[in-house]
């Protein structure tokens, strides 16, 4: 199949059900709830975030903010958000690569939130200073996801970390 170019810089087309194309940074609906896939700069190391990837993170949030309301999942948007923004932005920070795709799914009940960075590797929940700026998001998953009774976990590769969130009125 042969594709048009990208319209922007960074962009990639990748070949989508029954012979559709998307482009990447778009949400494409299958049979999955939420399926969202965006580039990423190559890490410096030590280096920040870089602005562009910075957005990404935040588009991740309104995007699963916007989703689970409309699939009348209020009740889980804060947390939901939360956790996603801590998974991207751990992608974004630890994995070294340039794609991250994150996934939401409804299965059995629960709402399951997966970020996978293409780069194996496992994340580790830190201790940090009560003064440290950052190190917590792992942390932070491991609370929520414990609040809700479910765990959180990796692929056993490493590149994909994913939890679960208990569905309200536990609705399959």
């Amino acid at each position: 199949m042969t594709s048009a170019p990208p319209s922007r810089k960074g962009a990639a087309v990748e070949a989508g059900g029954h012979g559709q194309e998307r482009r990447l940074g778009q949400t494409r609906l299958t049979n999955d709830l939420l399926n969202v896939c965006f580039e990423i700069s190559p890490r410096r190391a030590g280096g920040d975030i870089a602005e562009g990837d910075a957005r990404r993170v935040q588009m991740a949030r309104r995007v699963t903010a916007a989703r689970l309301r409309y699939c009348g999942l209020e009740s889980l948007v804060d947390d939901a958000t939360l956790i996603v923004s801590e998974l991207v932005t751990n992608s974004i920070q630890h994995s070294g690569g340039t794609q991250i795709t994150f996934i939401l799914t409804v299965d059995g009940g629960f709402l399951r939130i997966s970020v996978h960075d293409e780069m194996p590797g496992r994340p580790v929940v830190c201790n940090t200073d009560d003064d440290a700026e950052r190190g917590r998001g792992l942390f932070l998953v491991q609370c929520l996801t414990a609040a809700h009774g479910v765990t959180w976990g990796t692929s056993d590769d490493g590149a994909t970390t994913w939890c679960n969130l208990a569905l309200p009125g536990g609705r399959p």
